[in-house]
C-alpha cells in the first residue's frame, strides 16, 4: 500500500537496500552538508561508514575519508583542500551533475 500512496503523492519509493535508495540517501546527506548541518569531514565519514566502497556514486567520498583525511598530516594536501574537494563532490551529488572532476 505504501508504494501506491507515495506514487499518488508523486514521491519516490525505494525498496530497502536498493541502489537507487542508497543513491538518494547519499544525495540527501550531500544536501545536509551544503546546508551547513554537516562538516565536509562528517559527510565523508558518514558515507564511508554507511556504504563503504560498495556504492559507485559515493566512492569518491569514501576514498577521501578512508585514504586522505586519515593521512592529512603526512600528505601533500591541507585540510582546507580536502574540505574543498568534499564540498565540490557534495555539490555535484546534490545537483545530479555527471561525474566530471572526480577524485583521482
Amino acid at each position: 500500500m505504501l508504494p501506491v500512496v507515495l506514487d499518488e503523492l508523486d514521491l519516490a519509493f525505494y525498496p530497502r537496500d536498493s541502489e537507487a535508495g542508497q543513491d538518494a540517501a547519499v544525495r540527501a546527506l550531500a544536501h545536509q552538508m551544503l546546508a551547513g548541518r554537516l562538516t565536509p569531514r562528517e559527510l565523508a565519514v558518514r558515507i564511508h561508514q554507511r556504504f563503504g566502497h560498495q556504492l559507485p556514486l559515493a566512492e569518491c567520498l569514501a576514498e577521501l575519508d578512508d585514504d586522505e583525511y586519515d593521512i592529512v598530516e603526512y600528505g601533500n594536501r591541507t585540510l582546507a583542500q580536502l574540505d574543498a574537494e568534499v564540498t565540490a563532490e557534495a555539490q555535484r551529488l546534490a545537483h545530479g551533475r555527471p561525474d566530471q572532476n572526480r577524485h583521482s
